[in-house]
């Protein structure tokens, strides 16, 4: 794609629009109006825009190096590398089906929350919702498809609506920082990977260019709202939110290592050869490292994130959440 193509254009344009703008910039109300229209603009249809009748090729990679980790397993032959990163193409869209269930359902409380208030706000968070009901759609065909060409044997092991309950038991607040973590990682994860690299199977890259367009009105809400739920709170119950935040945390490596574990052990027993015990333990601990860097660090890390977050805690709060964050950060080797 040359840098003056339309699609890029517009890429462009819609990154400036969508862009999160201190509150003195615009009002909360116009921010709201804005997600509306930017949602009526780049509606799309999964068959008509997004599969349009194709299948993934699988002679080509599914998640690029920078997300999978797979380049750093030197005794990969290329082959190797291709099918680890379409085993965790695979469970990187099992995992987006799984989160925006209890998304979908949170946004739902949102919005209703506003029902006798701004309806600018109830159109903006309804239409989230009928997006994020149909991202789970979407990724639920791409895992139909990645099995029919995928070697059997793979599970996804995490129970969407499991995930879900635990994940909203816990308080709104917590709930809304975590949220904007994951829909500010998937806009970071196209724009510095996924996009620019050549050698990923074109119909998985035209999957997370329009997931990637609704999800950037979507970052926008969960912080319009995470700001919205942090005026309610007193100090006390703020504190309790945070510890909330680390233990949602936690969850999620916990499902990252049980993930990270299976299919590692799928990838082992799929390539076709046999493994030293060294290799394989590299092979696991590089699953986990890349489930780390995709799902927790490379959100947390995202300024635009830290700068929300640091408005919202004071610095011992942060201090806490920094600590809970740092073995997984060490593991992660990333700065």
């Amino acid at each position: 794609m040359t840098p003056n193509h339309p699609k890029r254009k517009e890429y462009r344009i819609m990154e400036a629009t969508l862009e999160v703008r201190p509150a003195a910039a615009s009002s909360t109300a116009t921010r709201y109006a804005r997600c509306v229209e930017a949602s009526k603009r780049v509606r799309w249809d999964i068959d008509r825009d997004v599969i349009r009748g194709r299948q993934f090729d699988f002679a080509m990679k599914f998640l690029p190096d920078g997300l999978s980790m797979a380049r750093e397993l030197g005794f990969l032959s290329p082959a190797e590398s291709m099918f680890m990163s379409q085993v965790q193409g695979r469970t990187y869209a099992n995992v987006f089906g799984l989160v925006e269930r209890y998304i979908g359902v949170k946004t739902l409380e949102l919005a209703k929350s506003h029902s006798m208030g701004d309806q600018v706000a109830v159109e903006a968070l309804v239409r989230m919702t009928d997006e994020e009901l149909k991202h789970q759609e979407l990724f639920r065909r791409l895992d139909r498809m990645a099995g029919a060409g995928m070697p059997s044997g793979y599970r996804f092991l995490p129970d969407p609506n499991e995930v879900a309950n635990a994940v909203l038991a816990s308080s709104t607040w917590a709930v809304l920082g975590l949220t904007l973590d994951i829909e500010i990682f998937t806009q970071a994860h196209y724009r510095a990977s996924i996009e620019p690299d050549a050698m990923l199977s074109p119909l998985w890259k035209d999957v997370f260019l329009f997931h990637w367009k609704e999800e950037s009105q979507h970052a926008i809400l969960d912080e319009l709202e995470w700001r919205r739920e942090d005026a309610k709170l007193a100090p006390a119950e703020r504190d309790r939110a945070v510890d909330d935040l680390i233990g949602l945390v936690g969850a999620v490596d916990g499902i990252l290592r049980v993930q990270a574990e299976a299919d590692a052990d799928y990838f082992l027993a799929r390539s076709g050869r046999t493994f030293t015990a060294a290799q394989s333990k590299a092979v696991h601990d590089t699953m986990l490292r890349a489930y780390r860097w995709q799902y927790i660090v490379s959100g947390v890390q995202e300024p635009r994130f830290g700068e929300v977050l640091t408005a919202l805690v004071t610095p011992e709060q942060m201090a806490r959440i920094g600590a809970a964050l740092a073995p997984i950060v060490a593991h992660v080797g990333r700065a």
